[in-house]
C-alpha cells in the first residue's frame, strides 16, 4: 500500500519536474506524458529518479514520500527560482482556495495564543459563533470534549471548521463566570469580505479599505460605494496599507473604477509569452473626485498594481511608505492530491512601462521579506506619469508624500507586547453592561479603571507616561472594546476614524484635487499640440 502510494505521488513530481524544464507548466503536460511514456525523459529527470531511488533504498531509516516529495524535492527546487513560487499542500492549498472565495465553513471568529492559552480574538459578525454569544477573550478549553492544552492555535482552529450543518460543542472560560460555560454551535457558511465596510470620516470625504484581492473584491468594492452614494462622494481615502494582494483580475477591476475608458492599467511579461496589457473597459463613468490611496511596505502584487495605475496616470495622490515590491505574475497549477504550485510566469509593469518587482538577486530572502532595502528603487528605471512627474522601477511603488507612523515609547510598546487594552477589556466586561451608546468613547472613569487595572498587574510605567500618552490610549481601549460592545466591524470603523494617517489623508486632499486638475491640463495641452491630420489627406 506504501509502495502504491509512493508511486502516486512519484508520477506527478516526474511529470512537474519535465513541465519546470520546459518551461511551462499546464499546455505541455501532455508532451510531457508522452515522452514519459516513450522513456525519453531528459537527463536530468533521470539523474533525479536514480537519486530518489538511492535515498529511498539505502537511506538509515525508513523514507516518507510525502514528506521527501511534497516537503523537500519540490520546495528546495522552487527555492531556487524566485522568493514566490511556492508548493501548497492539500491544507495549504485549501486554505489559499478559501481565502480567494472569502468564505469557509465553520464557525467564524478569530482565535489567538495568549499566556499559553487560546483566546477569542473576534467573533464575526452575523456568525455562528456570533449569533451564539462567545466573546473575544474567551479562553477555549475543549472543543467536542477534546482539552485544548496540547493543542495550537491552527489545530484548535481546524477542530472549529467543518461541514454545513454539523455541531460542534466549545467549551470556554469567561472572566466572571464561576463555570466554565459550554455553546453549542451550528456550523455554517461563514462569509469574509475582502472589502470593509465603506464610511465617511468626514462631511464628503469616504473611507474603503480593501484587505486583499479575493474572487468578490470588485463587486463588493462596488456595493460599499453604491451604499454610501458615489455621486455625493467630494473625495475618497482608499486603504491599501497591509494589502498582500491576491487576483489579477480583481485589482484590474477595481483600478478600472477610478480611470478612464481606454488608459492601460498594467501589463506584464515574460520569457515565454508576449506583452499583454490590461485596459479599463468601464471607466469611472465621469466621476472625478479626488483620491489619496494608503499604501505600506506590506501593500503587494495587486495593491502595487492599483496604487502604481492610479499614480502613474496623476489619478491619486500615494500617501504612506514605499510598498513591497512584488511585481511577479503568479500562476497556481493545481496538482495531485489536493495540492498546487505557484509559479512565477512574468512580471508586472505599470503603465509608464516601469518594474514594480524589488530585485531579490544577491541577498537572502529573510532581507528580501522583511525589506531591508528601503532604497531599493533602480536608478535606471526612471519613467514618467500622465503630467511629467518623474516615477522609478524596480522598487516597488514610491509614495507621493511620505508617512511614517510616529515610534512608539517604552510604556505604548509594554502595553502591546502583553496584550494590556485586550485583556483589560475581558476584565472590563466582566462586570460591566456591554451595551454602551453609539459613538462610545472611554471616559474619565473608564481610563481611570485601566490604570488601576496596570497597577495592579504591575506595569512599569509613570504618571507622565499615562498622560503623555492618553489619546493614543484612549483610542487603543476604544479599538478594542468596542469588539465586545459592538462587532469586529464596528471596532474597524472607529479604529478608520481615529487613524492618524486616515487624518492626514483628508489634509491631503487638496493636493490630490490639484494633481488631477494639472494632469487633465497637461493632457488637453498635449492633444492640443499634436499634428492634426486632414480631413482631406485622411481620405486620400
Amino acid at each position: 500500500m506504501a509502495q502504491k502510494r509512493r508511486s502516486l505521488f512519484f508520477l506527478p513530481l516526474i511529470l512537474f519536474i519535465c513541465a519546470i524544464l520546459g518551461g511551462v507548466y499546464g499546455p505541455r503536460i501532455q508532451v510531457a506524458i508522452a515522452a514519459s511514456e516513450n522513456d525519453e525523459l531528459s537527463s536530468d529527470v533521470r539523474n533525479f529518479t536514480k537519486a530518489y531511488a538511492l535515498v529511498e533504498q539505502n537511506f538509515a531509516d525508513p523514507v516518507n514520500a510525502d514528506k521527501a516529495v511534497y516537503k523537500g524535492a519540490i520546495p528546495g527546487m522552487l527555492r531556487t527560482l524566485d522568493p514566490h513560487s511556492n508548493f501548497f499542500d492539500p491544507k495549504e492549498y485549501q486554505a489559499l482556495r478559501d481565502d480567494q472565495r472569502g468564505h469557509y465553513y465553520g464557525v467564524g471568529m478569530l482565535v489567538g495564543a495568549r499566556n499559553s492559552k487560546t483566546v477569542i480574538m473576534a467573533p464575526f459578525p452575523g456568525s455562528p459563533a456570533y449569533k451564539a454569544g462567545l466573546r473575544p477573550g474567551d479562553i477555549i478549553s475543549k472543543v467536542n470534549d477534546k482539552p485544548t492544552d496540547n493543542l495550537t492555535t491552527t489545530e484548535i482552529a481546524d477542530l472549529l471548521k467543518g461541514p454545513r450543518g454539523t455541531q460542534v460543542k466549545i467549551v470556554v472560560v469567561r472572566e466572571g463566570s464561576p463555570q466554565p460555560l459550554t455553546f453549542t454551535v451550528i456550523r455554517d457558511e461563514v462569509k469574509r469580505p475582502s472589502v470593509q465596510e465603506a464610511l465617511w470620516v468626514k462631511p464628503g470625504i469616504a473611507y474603503l479599505r480593501i484587505l486583499s484581492f479575493g474572487e468578490n473584491t470588485s463587486r463588493e468594492m462596488e456595493d460599499n460605494l453604491k451604499r454610501l452614494g458615489e455621486n455625493n462622494i467630494k473625495g475618497l481615502v482608499l486603504d491599501l496599507r497591509g494589502n498582500p494582494g491576491g487576483l489579477l483580475n480583481e485589482g484590474v477591476a477595481v483600478a478600472d473604477h477610478f480611470l478612464q475608458k481606454g488608459q492601460t492599467i498594467v501589463s506584464h511579461r515574460g520569457r515565454n509569452t508576449a506583452e499583454k496589457p490590461y485596459i479599463a473597459r468601464t471607466g469611472s463613468k465621469g466621476r472625478d473626485y479626488p483620491i489619496v490611496v494608503l499604501v505600506s511596505k506590506t501593500s503587494a502584487s495587486a495593491a502595487e498594481i492599483v496604487s502604481g495605475a492610479l499614480q502613474d496616470h496623476d489619478r491619486a495622490w500615494i500617501l504612506g511608505e514605499t510598498t513591497f515590491g512584488k511585481g511577479l505574475v503568479q500562476t497556481v497549477y493545481p496538482l495531485s492530491e489536493n495540492t498546487g504550485l505557484a509559479l512565477t510566469t512574468a512580471h508586472f509593469y505599470t503603465p509608464s512601462g516601469r518594474l514594480i518587482q524589488r530585485d531579490y538577486s544577491n541577498r537572502s530572502f529573510y532581507d528580501y521579506y522583511f525589506h531591508k532595502d528601503d532604497n531599493a528603487r533602480n536608478p535606471l528605471d526612471v519613467k514618467m506619469t500622465d503630467a511629467g512627474r518623474t516615477v522609478y522601477g524596480g522598487g516597488g511603488i514610491t509614495p507621493d508624500q511620505k508617512y511614517v507612523e510616529p515610534t512608539l515609547d517604552t510604556f505604548q510598546v509594554e502595553l502591546i507586547r502583553k496584550g494590556a487594552s485586550f485583556n483589560f477589556t475581558r476584565s472590563y466586561f466582566a462586570t460591566h453592561d456591554t451595551n454602551l451608546p453609539k459613538n462610545w468613547m472611554p471616559d474619565e472613569a473608564t481610563l481611570n479603571e485601566f490604570h488601576d487595572y496596570l497597577l495592579k498587574h504591575d506595569y512599569s510605567f509613570t504618571e507622565l507616561d499615562f498622560t503623555k500618552d492618553r489619546d493614543w490610549v484612549e483610542r487603543q481601549l476604544a479599538i478594542d472594546m468596542y469588539v465586545t460592545a459592538f462587532n469586529k466591524d464596528e471596532s474597524e470603523r472607529v479604529a478608520a476614524q481615529t487613524d492618524p494617517e486616515v487624518e492626514r489623508a483628508v489634509e491631503s486632499m487638496p493636493r490630490a484635487r490639484a494633481l488631477l486638475e494639472t494632469a487633465k491640463k497637461t493632457v488637453a495641452q498635449r492633444m492640443s499640440s499634436q499634428p492634426q491630420t486632414s480631413e482631406a489627406f485622411a481620405k486620400h
